[in-house]
């Protein structure tokens, strides 16, 4: 296995190794306004680039067919023999009974099904790794109640178990949050799930930051105290109406000296703070609102709040409670990323019901099925499942084909991504082939893709990488 994995190692460094330093800075046209650049990636005066920035680069693929299986294209149709048709990384044709060109590797996946990669919209993979242990817990920077300074990038750990066992359960793209013992828990990170040897090197080029907000007891249990604010509900918004109004004055303070610099008068920029930066980016509409609440009334008291500062809600998280308030979510285009399960595990999910997706998506709404467990994550499908037959039974009429959404397009919506999410001609080739329809408890992902290149294959060591920590165990035994 060790020889194994060091040809995997090898393939991926090829790809990989030659883009550590990412893509050169490029230099503003002269002339160009200072309100232009974008203040929520730190890129004024004294910064000539990302210093993060992506170096992800997909893995070798090769023109590839996909016939005969029955295709879930992650749009609400379900294609009966199906070909997929993968070439230079991306999904070139989808349909029925099409042919496969000449010089193409053919898979035949009849009796089987092809869905597109899965999506997680809340993990926490990577900063709480595996071994759950201390040294270890990363996740929550739980030193003040708004911390939207920190990233979660900045914790994650590419040597995570928990990704390959992802992968293995078919999924391709992750969002990485911070916890939500804060009010304001700071940047998310979109990530491919590839072996990596850094952040970086996982992280989804031109993916938009998140920002981790969380409502209700949480937030207030850690606080919570005869000195220590928040300690109830009320003193949760007052936290949020007062970062924001921190955050705005901090963007007129820059806004001040833009203008100063662009009549050419003299001016020295404002000192930068991080809190404040992120904040100002989801103002600007650069940054999306990742927000962990699970009551319907504080899902609508959030609303408000954002309302107040003239700002967008992207998705609730857990939100146990969103079928209560379905159509208020559904018109102000606010997805539910949620569980079938998990319910009762504390008061403020004490509602919760299994058909809870299924109903936000009966009524127009943006569904999705998210993990928040590194055991969930590997069975996103018979999550989805679950929450699926829940509607059936309760009356909805939803078809599969539908309810792949939840997992696929949906997710993608969520993370503002364009290019992943459906079986479509020029998106990405984020493809799972399945042994068996996706939505029965005994499926299992047989093949992989990323970007078309091969990424697990369950009946092929070649691909099925272990990280170095896994490895460094196996020689220490």
């Amino acid at each position: 296995m060790r020889r194994v994995w060091t040809a995997v190692a090898l393939i991926a460094a090829t790809a990989l190794g030659g883009c550590a330093t990412g893509a050169a800075p490029t230099k503003k046209p002269a002339g160009e306004s200072a309100k232009a650049r974008p203040l929520a990636k730190g890129l004024d005066a004294a910064n000539n680039g990302d210093p993060y920035a992506s170096t992800y680069r997909p893995l070798p693929s090769r023109p590839t067919a996909l016939v005969g299986a029955s295709v879930f294209t992650g749009t609400g149709s379900l294609i009966e023999n199906g070909t997929v048709l993968i070439r230079d990384g991306k999904v070139e044709a989808v349909g029925a009974g099409l042919a496969a060109p000449a010089g193409y590797e053919l898979v035949d996946a009849r009796g089987k099904y092809v869905t597109p990669g899965l999506i997680d919209t809340h993990s926490h993979l990577g900063v709480y790794p595996s071994p759950s242990v201390p040294a270890h817990s990363d996740g929550n920077e739980l030193t003040d109640p708004n911390t939207a300074q920190v990233w979660a990038e900045h914790s994650v750990w590419p040597q995570d178990p928990g990704f390959n066992l992802a992968r293995a359960g078919g999924v391709t793209t992750i969002m990485v949050l911070p916890g939500s013992g804060n009010l304001i828990g700071g940047r998310s990170v979109t990530l491919r799930n590839v072996p990596a040897r850094t952040t970086q090197d996982m992280k989804y080029p031109g993916a938009p930051y998140g920002l981790k907000m969380a409502c209700g007891e949480n937030p207030k249990r850690v606080y919570g105290g005869r000195t220590r604010a928040p300690s109830t509900r009320m003193g949760n918004v007052a936290g949020y109406r007062t970062a924001w109004i921190n955050a705005a004055d901090y963007a007129r303070k820059w806004d001040d000296y833009r203008a100063k610099a662009d009549r050419g008068e003299k001016a020295d920029p404002p000192k930068r703070d991080l809190q404040l930066e992120t904040l100002v980016g989801v103002l600007k509409g650069e940054i999306l609102v990742e927000n962990h609440c699970y009551r319907a009334d504080e899902m609508v008291q959030m609303i408000g709040i954002a309302q107040e500062f003239g700002y967008k809600i992207t998705a609730f998280h857990h939100a146990s409670e969103a079928y209560k308030i379905a159509d208020i979510l559904a018109k102000n285009d606010i997805c539910t990323a949620t569980w079938a399960n998990w319910w009762g595990s504390k008061l403020e999910a004490w509602d919760g019901i299994e058909a809870n997706a299924a109903l936000v998506h009966a009524a127009g709404g943006c569904a999705i099925i998210k993990s928040d467990d590194p055991d969930v994550i590997q069975r996103l499908n018979q999550e989805a499942a679950e929450a699926l037959a829940a509607g059936r039974a309760g009356g909805l009429t939803i078809s599969e084909a539908e309810a792949i959404r939840w997992i696929t397009a949906n997710p993608a919506k969520a993370l503002g991504l364009t290019d992943t999410g459906a079986l479509e001609p020029g998106k990405r080739a984020d493809v799972v082939l399945w042994d068996k329809n996706p939505f029965s408890i005994y499926a299992r992902a047989d093949r992989v893709y990323l970007d078309g290149a091969i990424t697990y294959d369950r009946k092929d060591p070649r691909y099925q990488p272990k990280s170095d920590f896994e490895l460094g165990q196996g020689a220490n035994r």
